[in-house]
């Protein structure tokens, strides 16, 4: 009776004005070569953010979209939030 466990990600995702890049990661535990359990975990990447700690993938992605014009208008987005939070 052998156990293994093996993370990938799973599904990465572009969404929002921001380019906002979402990763969901599943690990999964496998008893004698079959799947016995899986489980999710999801985090974020917003523009401006750094992501240096990500895979060579999500890298490419936020690379992509992640563009100078981007930042600048989350970066402007965030600056009207914190200035006018009733606007949210």
């Amino acid at each position: 009776m052998a156990f293994a466990e093996s993370t990938e990600e799973d599904k990465i995702e572009v969404v929002g004005p921001f380019k906002t890049v979402q990763v969901r990661t599943a690990t999964v535990i496998k008893k004698d070569g079959v799947e016995v359990a899986r489980n999710f975990h999801r985090h974020a990447i917003e523009a401006g953010q750094d992501y240096s700690d990500q895979s060579t993938e999500v890298k490419a992605i936020c690379a992509a979209v992640h563009t100078s014009e981007v930042i600048a208008a989350k970066s402007a987005h965030d600056e009207k939030m914190a200035k006018n939070p009733e606007d949210r």
